[in-house]
C-alpha cells in the first residue's frame, strides 16, 4: 500500500485500519480471500511486506510496526499501563507511533492509490509536498 524510504532504506508497508479497544490499540495483520472451500486467512510474509500500518480513527494516530517483530493476525498496541501492572510482553503504542518513527528517517515516497478499475498505480504524497526530507 504505500512505499517508504527510511534512510536510503525503501520498506514496503502494508496499511491497516486500527480500531480501539479500551487502552488498546488493535490492528488485524491478514488478509482474507474466498475460496470454494471457504474463507481463507492468512499472514503475510518477511517476502511479501516489511512492515504494516495501522491508523486509528478514533485517536487520529498511526502506527508503524516491523513484520519480523510482529508475525501474528492481531498486534495489540497499549495505551497505558494494565490495572495489573504487567510490563513484560507489552509493546507500547507510544513505541510504534508512526510519526516518531519516520522522525527518525526519511519521509514516504510513494503512495499506491486505486484507480477506477481498482488497480494500484503509484502517487506521491497527499497533498503534493507533504512529506519533507
Amino acid at each position: 500500500d504505500m512505499i517508504l524510504d527510511l534512510g536510503g532504506r525503501l520498506v514496503w508497508v502494508q496499511c491497516k485500519w486500527a480500531t480501539r479497544a479500551g487502552e488498546v490499540v488493535v490492528v488485524r495483520c491478514h488478509s482474507n480471500r474466498r475460496t470454494r472451500e471457504g474463507l481463507v486467512r492468512r499472514l503475510y510474509t518477511p517476502e511479501e511486506i516489511d512492515a504494516f500500518a495501522g491508523y486509528c480513527q478514533e485517536l487520529d494516530r498511526s502506527f508503524l510496526m516491523p513484520i519480523e517483530q510482529f508475525r501474528t493476525y492481531e498486534i495489540r498496541l497499549r495505551l497505558s499501563a494494565p490495572r495489573n501492572n504487567q510490563r513484560r510482553g507489552i509493546h507500547w503504542a507510544d513505541d510504534f507511533d508512526f510519526a516518531a518513527t519516520l522522525g527518525r528517517n526519511q519521509g514516504a515516497v510513494a503512495q499506491l492509490g486505486e484507480r477506477r478499475r481498482g488497480t494500484p498505480k503509484a502517487t506521491g504524497s497527499s497533498p503534493v509536498g507533504s512529506i519533507t526530507n
